[in-house]
């Protein structure tokens, strides 16, 4: 018998967002479990369960399922473990498709929620006929899924394609996080606008912009979109250099893997044009010859709010 749904999870650091998805794409029931408030890893899979389950069984029961699939955070494909993630609760090495495997009964696949996200575009996004392509997602941070020849690249030991790491400004601006400095993520993601709106008025003190009417600590990557789309000068600046640094990096990345398309993806997309033509532009210019004028650049058409559970559910279902 043809299985007709799968169930999606994204594991976050404060909320476990899970789903009924069916082959077309379209969720069909979902909820959501705090993921912060669980001292032990299957406490959290208990309080899920309890809430799934009836879900599972309005749409007909387990039979009709072809498994569970999961993003988060430090997800490991190849083992189902979920290692040293510095935004969950539980600590170490956590066995978490195992775990939840045994609690269902039904199969159960995990990676890391960038690359749940490139599957979820392969299976119902705009990417659906093409077989070479990396989505990069610009939320808080940076992630990325690589996909080479119609599968997402992994590497020896599971970790593979974490762009938003890679070093783009040696030496340069420092990631909290990582302790790494000049990284992807600490410049091109909001975290990144609202750092570098603060340097900038910071080293320009004179300068007059409607950024100055907030407080440091209500500057946002919304609101310097807020004012950039007013005219302001510091504003659109602080999306002409973001845009710059991403587009030098979106250059590597193209001639490392020569996708035919790069999605973008997240928060920070709302920004449109003033993001994506600076980094159009500064892709282009950093590119050999051989590569201009062939990669195209698209933002996701997957709604936001289901994308993570769309991906999720994308692992299971060629099983």
């Amino acid at each position: 018998m043809l299985k007709k749904y799968a169930v999606g999870i994204d594991i976050g650091g404060t909320t476990a967002k899970f789903g009924i998805v069916d082959r077309n794409g379209k969720i069909l029931e979902q909820d959501r479990v705090p993921s912060n408030e669980h001292a032990v890893v299957e406490d959290f899979i208990d309080d899920m369960y309890a809430k799934l389950m009836p879900m599972i069984d309005k749409v007909g029961g387990i039979d009709n399922f072809v498994g569970i699939g999961m993003g988060a955070p430090n997800g490991n494909f190849y083992t189902g473990t979920i290692e040293y993630a510095p935004n969950l609760k539980w600590k170490g090495i956590i066995p978490i498709a195992d775990l939840i495997e045994k609690k269902f009964n039904l199969i159960s696949r995990l990676t890391n929620d960038a690359n749940a996200a490139a599957v979820g575009e392969m299976m119902y996004g705009c990417t659906k006929n093409i077989k070479h392509f990396i989505t990069i997602t610009l939320g808080t941070g940076v992630g990325s899924g690589i996909v080479i020849d119609g599968k997402i690249l992994l590497g020896h030991d599971g970790f593979a394609g974490e762009l938003g790491h890679t070093i783009i400004r040696p030496g340069g601006r420092l990631h909290k996080s990582t302790g790494m400095r000049g990284s992807l993520e600490s410049y091109a993601s909001a975290t990144g606008v609202r750092e570098t709106a603060i340097e900038m008025l910071t080293a320009q003190p004179e300068t007059e912009s409607l950024l100055r009417n907030y407080r440091i600590n209500e500057l946002t990557s919304e609101t310097v979109y807020d004012c950039a789309m007013q005219g302001d000068n510091i504003a659109n600046r602080i999306f002409e250099f973001t845009g710059q640094i991403l587009g030098e990096s979106l250059a590597n990345f193209v001639m490392f893997s020569s996708p035919e398309a790069i999605i973008l993806f997240g928060g920070l997309t709302k920004a449109g044009n003033l993001l994506l033509n600076p980094t159009r532009k500064h892709m282009e210019a950093n590119l050999l010859p051989i590569y201009q004028n062939k990669v195209k650049l698209l933002f996701s058409e997957l709604k936001e709010a289901d994308a993570a559970i769309l991906g999720a559910s994308a692992l299971v279902w060629n099983l």
